[in-house]
């Protein structure tokens, strides 16, 4: 069933042209969570695009939170968001 929520979330969050978009589906490490039992889904999520550009981190989040609006809190009960420009994935860590 999450399966189904990854893609419907893939989907979704294609009208922001990710170069990267990793959806994980973290529904397990919360079992007995009150989120968790009316099946709603843990998902930790990474998406780089350039629609992101010049946007702060809330605006950023503000966007993807936009496109998956109808599969919350029913499908997607948490959502750990890492929003990133091209430019920012690929700066070196130190």
């Amino acid at each position: 069933m999450n399966a189904d929520r990854i893609a419907g979330i893939r989907q979704r969050l294609q009208a922001l042209d990710p170069i990267t978009l990793d959806v994980q589906d973290e529904s397990h490490l919360h079992a007995g969570h009150a989120g968790a039992a009316g099946g709603a889904g843990h998902f930790r999520l990474r998406i780089v695009s350039p629609r992101f550009a010049g946007l702060n981190r809330v605006a950023r989040h503000r966007l993807v939170y936009d496109r998956l609006a109808d599969l919350m809190p029913a499908h997607i009960h948490a959502l750990a968001l890492q929003a990133l420009t091209p430019e920012e994935d690929s700066a070196p860590t130190s």
